[in-house]
C-alpha cells in the first residue's frame, strides 16, 4: 500500500537509490530464506515520471514460502519466483520469439518488458495488439459460462446458446467461415462487436454450395387432396440444377373414389390458409383449400401449371407424402427443440452431415439412430 501511494505520486521508494552491493545482499536474502514471504520483492527500475503508474518500478520477483506452497515440479527447491512480466518476457527471449500477437490488455506489459529487455541487452520482439472480438448477445466470458453451467443454465461448453468454438462446431458453423471473418476483421486495437448475421453470412456462402436439400415439416399437420387426375412422379434434386448429386423420388398415387392423396405439411404454413384460396405444393401441383379444421386441411386438385400460381402470387409450401416420413428433432440456437418429420431419404444421413431443410434453414445432423437429432445452424 505504501509503495502504491508513492508510485501514484511519482515518488521514489526508500530502497530505490541504495548502492548495488546492498541490493545484491537483499537479493541473496530473498534466495536463502532470510527474507520471508511478503517481506520483499525485486523491482525493475523504470521512470518515476512515466505517465502510467503501472509502469513505474514494476515488480519482477517475489518470495514464496516453499514449505507451505511447494511447486508441483521442483518442490521446495526455490523461494524467489518471477512474476508474469519477468517470466513471460524471459520465455519469449529464450524461445527466440520474433513477433508477439496478443490482446490490447497487454499493451502496458509490453512497455514494462521493454525496460527489462534494454537492461539485458536483448532486442524486443515486434508486437501486434488486438481488441476483444464480441458477438452481440453471446456469452464469451469463461467465468460467466462456468457459473451458468453450475447453475444449470447451460449444459456444456457446446450449448447452442454459446459462442464457444465447441458450440459453433456443434451447430455447423465451419472453421473456414470463422477464419475468413477473423481475417477480414483484421488485428485492430479497438474492440470489435459483430452480429450473428456477420458470421452467418460467411458460413452461408460455404454451406450453400455443399449442402443437399430436403423437406422438413415442423409440427406436422395432415393435408388431404382429392380429385387428383393421375399418378404423379416427381424427382426433387438434392441440389438445384445439379441432377448428378442425386434426387429424391416420390410417386403420388391417388386412391379411392375421391382420388385422394395425403401429405404432411408444416403447421406454421396452415396459419395463413383461407378457404377457396389456391396454393402450390412445391414441384408437384396446385390445390385449392376447401376446409380447415384442427384435425386436417382438406383441398382439391386445381392444376399442374406453376405459371398459374405465380400470376396469382399464391403460397408455395413444402410437403412429405404420408408414409414417406422419418422423425426428426432440431435443437435451435436458443436451446428449444422443434419436433417434426423429414423425408424418408434422410434416414441414410450420417452424423456431422450439414444439410438444408428448405424454407427452414441449415442444420447439422448430430445423431441418426431411430430418428434424426440435428442442431440448427442458421437460416
Amino acid at each position: 500500500d505504501e509503495f502504491r501511494k508513492k508510485s501514484i505520486a511519482s515518488e521514489a521508494c526508500p530502497c530505490r537509490n541504495l548502492p548495488p552491493d546492498e541490493h545484491l545482499q537483499r537479493w541473496n536474502k530473498m534466495l536463502d530464506g532470510s527474507l520471508k514471504e511478503g517481506q520483499a520483492v525485486m523491482r525493475v527500475k523504470t521512470d518515476l515520471a512515466h505517465p502510467n503508474p503501472a509502469v513505474r518500478d514494476w515488480p519482477a520477483f517475489r518470495v514464496i514460502d516453499p514449505e507451505r506452497y511447494p511447486h508441483p515440479r521442483v518442490g521446495n527447491k526455490y523461494r524467489a519466483w518471477p512474476l508474469y512480466n519477468m517470466a513471460a518476457g524471459t520465455d519469449d527471449h529464450l524461445m527466440g520469439v520474433t513477433h508477439i500477437i496478443r490482446g490490447k490488455e497487454h499493451l502496458t506489459n509490453g512497455v514494462r518488458q521493454e525496460y527489462m529487455y534494454k537492461y539485458l541487452g536483448w532486442e524486443y520482439p515486434q508486437t501486434i495488439h488486438y481488441g476483444r472480438l464480441k458477438i452481440t448477445g453471446a456469452f464469451l466470458s469463461k467465468s460467466k459460462i462456468v457459473a451458468g453451467m453450475k447453475e444449470g443454465t447451460f449444459k456444456e461448453w457446446d450449448d447452442p446458446r454459446l459462442a464457444t468454438f465447441a458450440a459453433l462446431r456443434k451447430r455447423g458453423i465451419t472453421p473456414e467461415a470463422i477464419k475468413k471473418m477473423i481475417i477480414d476483421v483484421g488485428p485492430k486495437p479497438a474492440d470489435v462487436t459483430l452480429s450473428w448475421e456477420n458470421l452467418y453470412s460467411y458460413n452461408r456462402k460455404i454451406l450453400d454450395l455443399q449442402s443437399d436439400r430436403f423437406f422438413f415439416v415442423a409440427e406436422p399437420t395432415i393435408l388431404k387432396v382429392k380429385s387428383i387426375p393421375k399418378e404423379f412422379t416427381v424427382k426433387l434434386p438434392k441440389y438445384p440444377d445439379t441432377p448428378e448429386r442425386g434426387t429424391r423420388n416420390y410417386t403420388i398415387t391417388p386412391t379411392g373414389q375421391e382420388k385422394e392423396a395425403t401429405f404432411w405439411i408444416a403447421k406454421k404454413d396452415t396459419q395463413t390458409f383461407e378457404t377457396n384460396k389456391m396454393l402450390r405444393l412445391m414441384e408437384l401441383f396446385n390445390v385449392r383449400i376447401e376446409k380447415i379444421s384442427p384435425e386436417a386441411i382438406e383441398a382439391i386438385f386445381v392444376s399442374e401449371s406453376y405459371e398459374e400460381v405465380r400470376k396469382a402470387k399464391a403460397q408455395l409450401i413444402h410437403w412429405i407424402p404420408k408414409g414417406q416420413e422419418y422423425p426428426c428433432e432440431v435443437l435451435m440456437s436458443d436451446a428449444s427443440t422443434v419436433k417434426g418429420l423429414c423425408e424418408i431419404t434422410c434416414k441414410e444421413l450420417k452424423p456431422d452431415t450439414i444439410i438444408q431443410f428448405e424454407r427452414f434453414g441449415f442444420v447439422r445432423v448430430d445423431n441418426n439412430t431411430e430418428k434424426i437429432v440435428a442442431y440448427f445452424t442458421q437460416k
